[in-house]
């Protein structure tokens, strides 16, 4: 038997005996537990506010038709929790792939895809072909897939919560499987995509935290910005709108605004560069000349 892939490929991509192994969730019982424990959570978070509110005024007041607001408030909320808890574990159960398979080693004829509760079996010939999406946002990873395509369906793959596959190196991976599936003639693709719409002016940059970023004065954002064509937002606070009406704030676009930190990185470092090899001034010469 072949021995595991080295590098960060390593734990992803294990030797079995039928072929070769990509593994999207290590651990059933870990992914479950994380599924049920985010929809537990989510629903008693958002009704929160109103629980508290509603008990407050049950409390103080002593009215019954309080009381009574507060506990079909509750009972909502628990509903809401079964509801999302079960709509989860059957979206996990399933949809979500464990792993995948290319069976046999050196040249697979076969791709076995293994859910929670079964595993299914195509041959290599319905594999169309295989693309690797990597989502970024502000030059930070947010999400990795592999996803499968057939004559009759796309086979989605991503990681489960905290899950190795997470970290992998998408062109690692990407060559990984370019290797495996090139000899049987299934193409592999490599695709990005960036988050651009950030919501606005939530998300956006305040203009202190681009100076700092751009390493400019605060001043000298207004004009950066518009040389470089990022996009700014002006909007009045709304806990401002009452008492100071003509106190607004500047926000900007998060995405051109890194893209914009990145070209501004290179070039000094480009400019620090082109002056470390630069021969020595005239003074030195002089200097030179005179030893």
């Amino acid at each position: 038997m072949e021995s595991p892939r080295p590098g960060s490929l390593a734990e992803v991509v294990l030797p079995v005996t039928a072929g070769w192994r990509l593994l999207f969730v290590p651990s059933r019982a870990r992914e479950l537990a994380a599924m049920l424990g985010g929809s537990i959570m989510v629903p008693p978070v958002v009704a929160a506010p109103l629980l508290l509110g509603a008990l407050v005024a049950a409390v103080l007041s002593g009215n019954s038709l309080c009381w009574g607001f507060f506990w079909v408030l509750l009972a909502l909320t628990v509903v809401a929790v079964i509801v999302l808890a079960v709509a989860m574990m059957y979206v996990t159960v399933s949809l979500k792939v464990r792993w995948i398979e290319f069976r046999p080693l050196g040249t697979p004829a076969q791709v076995v895809i293994a859910r929670f509760l079964r595993s299914s079996t195509m041959v290599m010939a319905d594999l169309q072909r295989v693309v690797v999406i990597e989502r970024l946002s502000l030059g930070q990873r947010r999400s990795i897939k592999v996803v499968l395509h057939t004559g009759s369906e796309t086979v989605e793959c991503e990681p489960g919560t905290f899950a190795p596959f997470s970290r992998v190196d998408a062109q690692a991976l990407t060559g990984w499987l370019t290797e495996q599936l090139g000899q049987v003639e299934v193409a592999v693709e490599r695709q990005t995509e960036v988050k651009r719409d950030f919501l606005r002016p939530d998300e956006w940059w305040t203009r202190s935290y681009t100076a700092e970023l751009w390493r400019v004065s605060v001043g000298e954002v207004d004009d950066m910005a518009a040389r470089r064509g990022v996009e700014i937002y002006r909007y009045t606070p709304r806990a401002g709108a009452m008492s100071s009406p003509g106190t607004s704030v500047t926000v900007y676009d998060p995405g051109r605004a890194h893209d914009v930190a990145e070209e501004l990185r290179a070039e000094r470092a480009a400019g620090q560069a082109a002056d470390s090899t630069a021969g020595p001034g005239p003074a030195e010469d002089d200097a030179t000349d005179s030893r």
